[in-house]
């Protein structure tokens, strides 16, 4: 899936779009999505400018947005009248930094489905080594 099919799908725009392409997804079970990480990035002008670091809370969104992408693409429900929110996110490990130039994976499981609320086990890595792993629940809500 391209970026195209990806900003059909998700409501964020630049500079919080975090995902750059889907490489694979299975419905209702899995997906594998691409964030590249460029020097470009808005965020590492602050954060932190001597040496530039992804924020942990960016990683977790890259991830929503992957469980975002998964969870339009096994429903019906139609992005322009309802959207993924994050509800809670749990058991978060951050096990390596995130810099320019790398590209993180995000890999993303459904782990349960009741209704409209989701639960995902989410892995982010950097070529094969873990960089964030947690679990979160999202719920889809109508957009008043």
């Amino acid at each position: 899936m391209d970026i195209q099919k990806i900003i059909q799908l998700l409501p964020h725009r630049y500079p919080f779009l975090l995902v750059d392409k889907v490489l694979s997804y299975e419905l209702d079970k899995h997906i594998i999505a691409i964030k590249n990480v460029t020097i470009n990035e808005e965020f590492f002008q602050g954060h932190f400018p001597a040496k530039p670091v992804m924020p942990g809370v960016l990683i977790i969104e890259a991830l929503a947005q992957s469980a975002g992408i998964l969870a339009y693409q096994s429903t019906e429900i139609n992005p322009e009248e309802s959207l993924f929110y994050l509800g809670a996110i749990s058991d978060v490990r951050f096990k390596r930094m995130v810099i320019p130039g790398d590209q993180l994976i995000l890999k993303v499981n459904i782990l349960k489905r009741r209704k409209n609320v989701w639960r995902f086990a989410c892995e982010a890595f950097v070529e094969d080594e873990l960089a964030c792993s947690a679990q979160m629940t999202c719920m889809d809500g109508k957009i008043e």
